[in-house]
C-alpha cells in the first residue's frame, strides 16, 4: 500500500468531524468496558454469553476509531447485526422484548454512521451503504416484532389463556340461620347504595342508558371539590381511594382524612360536611378512606332525627354515625355518635390501628375490621373483627381467633389477642343467609413466621364466613398456607349465583394477590371447581415452618409463568444487564420462593400482584367477570437485627426509625430480621426490571373460567425513566390500584393505572371506546346512578402516594347531554 493510499483509510485530526469521531470512539470504549465487564460478571453467575463478546467488540470498536482508523464502524455494524440476531434468538418478535436489546444500539449505530464524512469519499462511501443497508433490515426487524407483539396480544385475546377445569356440582349447602322476614338486599340500580353496589359486592349496574354506542358523547357535567388536601408533612402519604355512594339524590363521598361529604347528585352542590378532625400522625401507611355505609332504620319515621344515617371508620380509630340528611352526629350512637374502636387493644400508637375501609352492615350489625400498618413487631395490635349495633353503636359480638370462647370485649385488665390476622379491606355479605365473608391479612409480622400461633396459622390469609348474628365463625378457607410473602387477601370477595351443571349455586369469588381466583359454595366454604395443591419451594431462614404445598385453583388465574433472565427489562442493554445480573444473585425458585437473608429473594407475584383492594366486577347477567391485575415482581431481603439496627430500623411505637430505614422496608420488631422490600423491582431510573405488560385487564367467561379476552391497561404517556413523563401514547400497561365498573350498557369504566385516564371499554371485545384526562390520578373505583331519568358516572381521583400518581380532591360527574 502507498503512502497515498494508506491515508485514504484515515480522517484529517482537524474539524467537527474528528471531534465528533473521537467522542463516539469514547463512548464505544466506555460502553465496552462496561458491558464487557458485566458480562463476565454474568457469565460467572451461569448467565448469558452474549454481553462479554459484545462489550470486547465494543471496546475494540472504540479504540479503531480513537485510532482514526474505519475499521472500528464496520466492526461495529458487525457487532449490530450479531446483536440483531441474537435478539431475536432470544426473544423472536417480542416488540418489548427487543426493544431495550435494539434500541440502544440502533441509537449508537446513527452516532457511529455520522462519523462516515470524517473517511475519504471512498472508503466512507462503502462503508455507509453497508451500514444504512443493516440499519434499514434493523429497523424493519424492530417494527415488525412491535407489530407482530400487539397482532399477538390481540389474537390471544380472543383465546382461551387458562381453561377451566369443570365446576364440581353442587356442593352441600351448610347450616345457615334462618332467613328473616324483614332482610333485604341493597341493590345498585337507581341508586349506589353499597360499597361495591351491593352487599354482594358485584360492581354491576343494570343502568343502559349510557352505551358502547354513545358512550363518545360522554361530558363532564359537574365537579366538587372535597377541600381536603395534603400539609407538607404529609405530602407522600396521600391515597384517598374513595367510591361515594348514592341514595335518592344525595350523593356521600369521604375524602383522605374521613371528611364526609353530601352533594346533590345531579348538579354536585354540596349540601353539608362533617369533619371528623382526623390529625396527620394518624396517618398509616397512607390517608385513605375507601367508602362510607348508609343504613335506613326500619319502619322510622323519615323525619326522625338519624333515621337515616352514614357510617365510616377514621385512621384515628373512631366508629362515627351522622345523620344522612343534615350531617349532624347522631346522639344516640356510642358516645355523641363516636365509638372508640380503640377500647380492649392494648397499647398503640396513632397510625398503627386505623379504619380505611367501610363498614358492613347486615341485619343491622356493621360489621368492620381495621388496617394494621405491615412489618412492625410481632406485639401488634389485635386483628380483631366486631359487630356494632347500627342504631346504638353497642358491641354486639367480637370475633378474636385467639379467644374462641369470648362474644364480647376482654375482660377489665385484658385485652383481644395481639398480633392476629387483621381485616384490613372490604367485607361481603349475603343478607339472607346472615353471612359476612371477611378477607383476612396476615398474622405480624409479614416475611418471618416462626413465632406465630396455631390459630394464626389457620387463619392467615383466608376467606372466613361469619353468622352475623353471632359473630362466630361458619367456616373458612385459606389462599396461602403460612403466608411469608404479604399475600393478605385485598379484595372485596363477590357474591353469584353460579351456574352449574346441577343448576345454580350460591357462591363467593375470591381474588388473590398471587393471581389465583377461588370459587366456594358461600354457604359451606366447599370449592365449586378442583382446588390442586402443588408441590411449594423448601429452603429459607431456619426454623421456619414452610408448607410443603401450596393452593391453585382448577377455575382461573393471573398470574404469568416463572421468570427466566431473558425477562429482565429495562432502557438500554445497560439496565437490563445490571437486572439479569441481579436476577441471577438471587434466590428464586419459582412462586412462593422463601425469604432469604444471605442473598436477595424474588417475590412473583408481587406483593401487589394479581388482584388487590380495587377487586374484580361480575356482569351477572350476560355471565362475564372483570378483572384488572398487576404482573410485578419485588426483589426482597431479610436483614438481620443487627445489621438493622445500624440502619436504623424502628418500629412505629419507637418512632419509626432512620428516613433510610423508612425507605428500605419494614423493622418487623420481635423477630430476627427486618425486611427490606424492592417493591416492583424498580432501578435508580424508576423504570422496572421486568418486561411490561404491568398492568393488565381480563375479561373471563363465569361459567367456565376461559379467558374472553385480556389487554394491557394504561399508557406510557405519564410514565418514563427518572419520572419525566415519555408522552408516548403506548400500552404498555402500567402498574394499576383500583377496581372495574361494568354496567347493562356493555361497559366496562375504569380509572386505576398511572396514566390519569378514565376509560370506558367494550365488555364484548375489550376495545377503549371513550376515554378522558382526569385532574389527578384514578387509584379508585368508578361509581354509576340514575337522577330524573339521566345515568351518571362518577369517579374521585384522588391521585396515590404509591402509585407516585398527582394528588387531588375533585369528585367528578360524567353523562351523556341532556335532552
Amino acid at each position: 500500500m502507498t503512502h497515498a493510499s494508506s491515508n485514504s483509510a484515515r480522517i484529517s485530526r482537524s474539524g467537527l468531524a474528528f471531534w465528533w469521531t473521537m467522542f463516539v470512539g469514547v463512548l464505544l470504549v466506555i460502553l465496552g468496558l462496561l458491558i464487557g465487564a458485566g458480562g463476565a460478571w454474568l457469565i460467572a453467575l451461569g448467565g448469558s454469553w452474549y454481553y462479554l463478546p459484545a462489550g470486547v467488540a465494543l471496546l475494540v470498536a472504540g479504540i479503531l476509531l480513537l485510532s482514526a482508523n474505519a475499521a472500528g464502524v464496520w466492526l461495529y455494524v458487525l457487532t449490530w447485526i450479531a446483536t440483531l440476531a441474537w435478539a431475536y434468538w432470544e426473544v423472536g418478535m417480542d416488540g418489548w422484548g427487543l426493544m431495550p436489546r435494539v434500541l440502544a444500539p440502533t441509537i449508537v449505530l446513527i452516532f457511529v454512521l455520522l462519523t462516515l464524512p470524517a473517511f475519504s469519499a471512498d472508503r466512507a462511501k462503502r462503508v455507509r451503504d453497508a451500514a444504512y443497508a443493516t440499519t434499514s433490515a434493523g429497523v424493519v426487524i424492530v417494527g415488525c416484532g412491535i407489530g407482530l407483539h400487539h397482532f399477538t396480544l390481540a389474537a390471544q385475546s380472543q383465546e382461551a389463556i387458562a381453561p377451566a377445569t369443570p365446576p364440581v356440582g353442587g356442593a352441600a349447602a351448610g347450616t345457615a340461620p334462618p332467613v328473616q322476614p324483614d332482610i333485604a338486599l341493597h341493590q345498585a340500580g337507581s341508586n349506589w347504595p353499597v360499597y361495591g353496589g351491593s352487599e354482594l359486592a358485584t360492581r354491576y349496574s343494570p343502568l343502559k342508558q349510557i352505551t358502547a354506542g354513545n358512550v363518545a358523547k360522554l361530558t363532564k357535567v359537574w365537579d366538587f371539590h372535597t377541600g381536603d388536601m395534603p400539609s407538607k408533612a404529609a405530602a407522600k402519604k396521600y391515597s384517598p381511594e374513595n367510591t361515594p355512594l348514592e341514595i335518592d339524590g344525595h350523593l356521600f363521598a369521604c375524602s383522605a382524612k374521613g371528611i364526609v361529604i353530601s352533594a346533590n347528585a345531579a348538579t354536585g352542590k354540596e349540601e353539608w360536611r362533617y369533619d371528623p378532625k382526623v390529625s396527620d400522625d394518624a396517618i398509616p401507611y397512607g390517608a385513605s378512606c375507601r367508602g362510607v355505609a348508609y343504613y335506613a332504620a326500619r319502619g322510622a319515621n323519615a323525619e326522625q332525627p338519624c333515621a337515616t344515617r352514614i357510617l365510616w371508620g377514621t385512621l384515628d380509630a373512631r366508629l362515627i354515625a351522622i345523620d344522612a340528611r343534615t350531617g349532624k352526629a347522631c346522639g344516640d350512637f356510642g358516645q355523641q355518635g363516636v365509638v372508640d374502636l380503640t377500647q380492649g387493644l392494648g397499647k398503640t400508637v396513632p397510625g398503627w390501628y386505623s379504619v380505611t375501609a367501610p363498614p358492613t352492615i347486615v341485619r343491622g350489625i356493621a360489621v368492620l375490621g381495621a388496617q394494621v400498618k405491615d412489618g412492625q413487631a410481632e406485639d401488634a395490635p389485635s386483628g380483631v373483627v366486631r359487630g356494632y349495633d347500627v342504631m346504638s353503636g353497642k358491641l354486639v359480638w367480637a370475633w378474636d381467633m385467639g379467644h374462641p370462647d369470648r362474644t364480647g370485649a376482654p375482660p377489665e385488665g385484658d385485652t383481644y389477642t395481639r398480633g392476629t390476622p387483621n381485616m384490613w379491606t372490604v367485607a361481603a355479605a349475603d343478607p339472607q343467609l346472615g353471612y359476612v365473608y371477611l378477607p383476612l391479612g396476615n398474622a405480624s409480622v409479614d416475611y418471618y413466621g416462626v413465632d406465630r400461633k396455631d390459630f394464626e396459622n389457620q387463619y392467615n390469609s383466608s376467606i372466613v364466613a361469619i353468622n352475623v348474628t353471632t359473630g362466630k365463625p361458619v367456616w373458612h378457607f385459606q389462599t396461602v398456607h403460612h403466608d411469608l410473602w404479604d399475600y393478605d387477601l385485598g379484595s372485596q370477595p363477590t357474591l353469584v349465583d353460579f351456574p352449574t351443571a346441577n343448576g345454580k349455586v350460591p357462591a363467593i369469588i375470591v381474588p388473590s394477590k398471587q393471581g389465583q381466583i377461588y370459587v366456594l359454595d358461600r354457604k359451606s366454604g366447599k370449592p365449586l371447581f378442583p382446588v390442586e395443591e402443588r408441590p411449594a419451594p423448601s429452603g429459607g431462614v431456619e426454623p421456619e415452618k414452610l408448607s410443603k404445598t401450596q393452593p391453585y385453583s382448577g377455575y382461573a388465574h393471573l398470574d404469568q409463568p416463572v421468570l427466566t433472565e431473558k425477562d429482565m427489562w429495562g432502557m438500554s442493554p445497560l439496565d437490563q444487564l445490571y437486572c439479569r445480573i441481579q436476577f441471577r444473585q438471587a434466590s428464586y425458585q419459582g412462586e412462593y420462593t422463601p425469604p432469604t437473608v444471605d442473598t436477595p429473594f424474588i417475590e412473583y407475584p408481587g406483593y401487589n400482584g394479581g388482584s388487590d383492594w380495587g377487586s374484580i366486577a361480575v356482569d351477572t347477567d350476560d355471565g362475564i367477570l372483570i378483572a384488572n391485575y398487576n404482573d410485578m415482581p419485588n426483589y426482597n431481603q431479610l436483614l438481620p437485627r443487627e445489621k438493622a439496627d445500624q440502619i436504623g430500623f424502628k418500629s412505629i411505637e419507637q418512632g419509626g426509625g432512620s428516613q433510610k430505614a423508612k425507605d428500605m422496608g419494614d423493622p418487623q420488631m420481635g423477630s430476627p430480621y427486618a425486611i427490606a422490600v424492592n417493591a416492583g423491582w424498580r432501578l435508580s431510573t424508576g423504570l422496572l426490571c421486568s418486561e411490561p405488560p404491568y398492568g393488565h385487564i381480563r375479561a373471563i367467561d363465569l361459567k367456565t373460567g376461559k379467558t374472553l379476552w385480556d389487554k394491557p391497561l394504561g399508557e406510557a404517556v405519564k410514565n418514563g425513566p427518572w419520572g419525566i413523563p415519555s408522552m408516548l401514547p403506548i400500552d404498555i400497561g402500567t402498574p394499576n390500584n383500583g377496581g372495574p365498573l361494568v354496567t347493562a350498557g356493555g361497559l366496562i369504566f375504569i380509572a386505576a393505572a398511572t396514566d390519569d385516564k378514565l376509560r370506558a371499554i367494550d365488555i364484548k371485545t375489550g376495545k377503549v371506546v371513550w376515554q378522558t384526562d382526569l385532574p389527578a390520578g384514578g387509584q379508585t373505583t368508578p361509581m354509576t346512578y340514575e337522577v330524573d331519568g339521566r345515568q351518571y358516572v362518577v369517579i374521585a381521583p384522588g391521585g396515590h402516594h404509591f402509585m407516585e400518581t398527582k394528588v387531588g380532591d375533585d369528585v367528578l360527574a360524567y353523562a351523556l347531554p341532556a335532552s
